[in-house]
């Protein structure tokens, strides 16, 4: 699976991965189980309805009817940031190459280019596209400068609150237990983009408001001592 870095606005790169065919796919198909659910409602509540006081209108009503199925990608895109009810079961989303928002523009062009993408060829333009671009975009995504992503990642134990110990262990700071799993969390956060982006004053700045808060001092680099108020943190509080 091919990666994506997108720079954000702190300056920090995050690592996504395009989003594969065989999750497009998938999408695509629960969002057409959707749009059947939705015509096989309507014609079990409203048609009926309608048939039995005015048959002259039911086909009127049908065709209006038929409006949101025809809108469904572009309205759900625009509602949902990115998302179709698929999407977001498959865990994917629709963002601009620079990891941005896409807007109304965007969704609007992906969506006209649906028709040459998946409609007109039963969806095979829109296959060899993503099979054959560097990004995994269709055509609708070239243009409107898009691309799909993974929002989902496997989960590890260092996109937790808790750190991986060794068997022998023993903490160094032992009023580490202080701290609060919100604490903890904010401090992890803060590790991780300063060493992903290399930003060393950040690191010392997160260093110096842990030793405030735990109105400590050590001789350890900044990352070592942020790193071990973390192990601290979970050698002491793995028995709460």
């Amino acid at each position: 699976m091919s990666n994506t870095a997108i720079n954000t606005a702190q300056n920090v790169n995050i690592e996504y991965e395009f989003a594969g065919i065989g999750k497009r796919i998938v999408a695509f198909l629960l969002d057409l189980v959707v749009m059947i659910i939705y015509l096989i409602t309507m014609t079990m509540t409203v048609y009926r309805a309608v048939g039995l006081f005015d048959e002259d209108n039911v086909l009127g009503i049908q065709e209006l009817s038929l409006l949101p199925i025809f809108c469904y990608s572009l309205i759900l895109h625009l509602v949902f940031n990115g998302r179709t009810v698929g999407k977001f079961i498959m865990g994917i989303k629709v963002v601009k190459e620079d990891g941005s928002p896409a807007r109304l523009s965007d969704f609007l062009v992906r969506w006209i280019l649906r028709l040459i993408d998946i409609v007109l060829f039963f969806g095979t333009v829109g296959v060899v596209a993503i099979l054959f671009s560097e990004r995994k975009q269709r055509l609708g995504d070239i243009a409107a400068k898009t691309i799909v992503i993974n929002t989902r990642k496997s989960a590890k134990i260092s996109h937790t609150i808790l750190e991986d110990l060794e068997a022998d262990y023993h903490p160094q700071f032992q009023n580490a237990y202080m701290l609060s799993d919100a604490d903890i969390n904010e401090i992890k956060d803060i590790y991780r983009l300063a060493g992903e982006s290399r930003d060393y004053r950040t690191l010392k700045e997160l260093r110096i408001k842990v030793e405030t808060l735990l109105n400590t001092q050590s001789d350890l680099r900044d990352g070592i001592y942020v790193r071990t108020v973390l192990k601290d943190y979970t050698y002491l509080t793995q028995g709460r």
